[in-house]
């Protein structure tokens, strides 16, 4: 089993403080492994919230302590995990019941919805539990995956060193893990074909289980094209008049499905960063997907990444996931773009500190000059610049130039 460490401090992080912990998330993205993953040295059980029999365990807190006392242990301490706990009916009012009653015991859940969670977790667990968003594999993790040798390597790399000899092999895995993304199942195969059959189940899943059932039946093949426009405009401002239209979908209806996918972990929409209201070119927002894979299962193209049209806003979405990843609590990321064409690409706001990143799906042989860059980051005092590009480790006129499989490292030091 392939260890996602930085879940697993995430979750011994929170649990120091409170009771629950839910892992929120994509189908596929190894929530139930990392739940089975966490080291506790004491007790635990394991319960699916899908099974009838748990959710009638669930609906009378007498039973639930009787069931516990024997499966678990009599005192009712240890570790309560349970999986895709928004399906078991009340759920939240017995949480909170059993660990206020209970503070030697521990709950750790998951759920595939954040749309699901806010209708189970209700204001009495408000101050009781944290929820932790789990994406799909990071690049680091995926060389885990891929090979564990050269992720040790890579996790000891010095940024400020430039060129390294295992910079083929890093730069030939990102443009794998351009195409066929971050999900744990299909990057655990090196057979091109069954990494396809993995993301289209995936997608299917999405599609026949999950978002069907929120939307309405004469919506199913506007949503379904509307699914594919904006795959085809990622990294783009998408116009939701210019989605309406073309989807079929009413205006209002788009923007319900736009928030829907954001709730399913499908898509991200990021805002404008404006400090001079005059000059922003627009309030609409920026699309990017939560996974290149699902991504390009939608797209239906799988190319080779050095000769299609679209590589830069791939690339431009792979460094959107890798510092998305890197949020810290508030953090927040927006792009630039004013009305006389002058655009940063993201601007990253940490609670300490603030970055602005340009992207360039380039093999750059020198550095090159970025005026808008330097610009925007001087007249907003931000003094962390990067320009992300393919090969090029160096630092040139103010601006640090870092490959892509490297955009981790930009908050490290």
């Amino acid at each position: 089993m392939v260890i996602r460490s930085r879940y697993l401090e995430k979750i011994e992080g929170a649990f120091n403080v409170l009771p629950i912990v839910i892992l929120i998330g994509a189908r596929q993205v190894g929530k139930t492994s990392l739940m089975k993953m966490y080291p506790f040295s004491g007790a635990s059980l394991f319960l699916n919230g899908q099974d009838p029999e748990v959710s009638s365990i669930f609906q009378k807190l007498s039973d639930l302590e009787a069931y516990l006392k024997v499966y678990l242990n009599p005192e009712i301490k240890g570790m309560l995990l349970i999986d895709e706990f928004q399906f078991i009916p009340g759920i939240s009012t017995m949480l909170k019941v059993l660990s206020d009653k209970h503070e030697s015991l521990k709950i750790l859940c998951s759920g595939s919805s954040s749309i699901d969670i806010q209708q189970v977790v209700e204001e009495s667990l408000a101050g009781r539990l944290r929820v932790i968003e789990v994406l799909s594999l990071s690049f680091e993790e995926y060389l885990l995956f891929k090979d564990a040798k050269l992720n040790e390597l890579y996790k000891g790399y010095d940024i400020t060193a430039g060129e390294s000899a295992f910079s083929s092999q890093l730069l030939a895995l990102m443009k794998e893990y351009l195409l066929y993304g971050g999900f744990p199942r299909a990057a655990l195969t090196n057979n091109a074909e069954q990494k396809l059959a993995i993301l289209d189940d995936i997608y299917k899943t999405y599609l026949i289980r999950d978002v069907r059932s929120y939307i309405k039946n004469e919506h199913f093949l506007g949503f379904n094209k509307m699914l594919r426009l904006l795959a085809a405009q990622t990294g783009n401002i998408i116009n939701v008049n210019e989605l309406s239209r073309e989807s079929g979908l009413p205006y209002r209806t788009s923007e319900e499905y736009l928030d829907l996918l954001q709730q399913m972990y499908i898509i991200k929409l990021i805002e404008p960063f404006a400090t001079n209201k005059r000059s922003v070119i627009t309030k609409m927002k920026k699309v990017f997907f939560n996974d290149l894979g699902l991504r390009n299962i939608i797209n239906a193209s799988f190319q080779d990444i050095d000769f299609r049209a679209d590589n830069g806003a791939l690339f431009e979405n792979f460094v959107f996931q890798e510092l998305w990843r890197n949020l810290l609590p508030s953090g927040k990321i927006y792009y630039y773009r004013t009305k006389d064409g002058a655009e940063v690409d993201f601007v990253i706001e940490q609670p300490t500190n603030r970055y602005a990143v340009e992207c360039k799906f380039s093999n750059l042989e020198r550095p090159i000059g970025v005026r808008t860059l330097k610009s925007f980051a001087k007249n907003e005092g931000i003094s962390n610049l990067y320009l992300i590009n393919q090969n090029l480790n160096t630092d040139y006129d103010q601006v640090r130039f870092v490959q892509g499989y490297f955009t981790d490292f930009i908050f490290r030091g």
